[in-house]
């Protein structure tokens, strides 16, 4: 079996635009929610989110291409670009094994209601030619599978806020495996729009806070629901041998994967984390670490009142006496929750938190919960040098997903 590693990453996120920028950003404790500028909040319960500011997708795309996606897609497009220029690839070799695996949660949701909008106001004669390629969440990948020629794997993941932690640990799989060689994965969500803040509002999911300060509080006795985000992250997963042989610098390594189904409820967790408990270990079994290697955590952590707790008691079950020590943080509190593209956005965090030594913060934790009795990183980043973290991702439907990653060792 290959070892996996991981030689690019890029990232356009409510924090920054590059995964530089969004590591500076989340141990200063910047706060990227803010009022939703995206469309009028009049009469909307939820008037806050973490938007992704002054975006020019022709950085990365041409002008013409651009005005074809859906801006989940141009994250996307743009996040995984930054990775492959970051990893020095230029040039492939058996391009049937070169994959992309692109997970979303909801795919083109702005051009959905742009389009339907039309088809009420102008009839179905005026609906754009390109609405269904725009708007259907496989596009991400196939657009970047055909800016590189890659010929193998060509995916969407689509497991709620799970889906990029899900397109992570299959590229990772695939390597693993022997069926490719090199694979761009990662995720995008673009969901600040009526429709989608107005449902998630109506289920009761979401903040209705008025102060970006008080809004999103993962593991606070006050939090009442997740802020919005929105923004990509993609990483280049490589064969270690096919990294080495063509001089890669290695960023760090997939060593576990876990993937669980709570079947238990469409949108609400088991309460005991059970299953969520049971990604966590398979990805420590598959890793071949023990619990007290794990140096930092980064929960999924939504801020939810069920859910956080729920991922505390899961943490407890999966790390036993280690869980006492663990570091954890939500770094949902800064950058907003970004749905299918946290996993990805999460998981580079902890590989950039590996490699600068330093640990991210919850911030705004200012009355935790008696429930929630781990270390969450309170409010300041701490230097710490790990050797390993976990990545949680969790998603309504029952997702769970977990992954090991590690300080890259020759």
């Amino acid at each position: 079996m290959n070892r996996v590693v991981i030689t690019g990453a890029g990232a356009i996120t409510p924090l920054g635009k590059t995964p530089d920028e969004l590591f500076s950003s989340l141990i200063k404790g910047k706060n990227g929610i803010a009022p939703i500028t995206r469309f009028d909040t009049t009469g909307y319960k939820a008037i806050l989110a973490a938007e992704v500011k002054d975006f020019d997708s022709s950085d990365y795309i041409d002008k013409k291409e651009a005005r074809r996606m859906d801006r989940f897609c141009q994250f996307a497009y743009s996040a995984a670009v930054q990775a492959y220029e970051n990893s020095g690839i230029y040039k492939i070799g058996d391009p049937f094994r070169a994959g992309v695996i692109i997970g979303s949660g909801i795919g083109g949701l702005e051009t959905l209601e742009n389009e339907h909008q039309k088809l009420i106001e102008k009839g179905p004669g005026r609906i754009s030619p390109f609405f269904i390629p725009m708007m259907i969440g496989n596009m991400a990948s196939g657009l970047v599978s055909i800016r590189y020629g890659f010929k193998g794997v060509s995916l969407c993941t689509t497991t709620a806020c799970a889906s990029s932690a899900h397109a992570i640990g299959e590229a990772f799989r695939s390597i693993k495996y022997g069926y490719s060689d090199i694979i761009i994965a990662g995720g995008a969500e673009a969901t600040i729009t009526p429709i989608a803040v107005a449902g998630f509002s109506n289920m009761t999911a979401l903040s209705q806070s008025t102060n970006p300060d008080e809004a999103s509080l993962p593991f606070d006795s006050r939090r009442n629901g997740f802020v919005m985000g929105e923004g990509g992250a993609a990483l280049v997963l490589e064969n270690l041998e096919h990294a080495l042989s063509r001089g890669a610098t290695i960023l760090g390594e997939i060593a576990g994967y876990g993937a669980t189904s709570d079947a238990y409820h469409m949108t609400s967790p088991d309460p005991e984390g059970h299953e969520a408990a049971m990604a966590m270990s398979l990805a420590l079994r598959e890793s071949g670490l023990s619990p007290d290697e794990i140096g930092y955590i980064n929960a999924h952590g939504t801020a939810t009142p069920v859910g956080d707790k729920c991922e505390t008691a899961a943490i407890k079950e999966a790390l036993g006496s280690a869980a006492k020590t663990v570091a954890v943080s939500s770094t949902k509190s800064m950058t907003g929750h970004l749905l299918g593209a946290a996993g990805a956005v999460e998981a580079l965090i902890c590989t950039l938190a590996i490699n600068n030594g330093i640990l991210p913060p919850t911030i705004n934790l200012n009355s935790p919960d008696p429930e929630c009795d781990l270390d969450y990183v309170p409010n300041k980043a701490r230097k710490s040098e790990i050797y390993a973290a976990i990545s949680n991702s969790f998603g309504f439907g029952g997702h769970n997903a977990s992954l090991v990653i590690k300080k890259y060792e020759k």
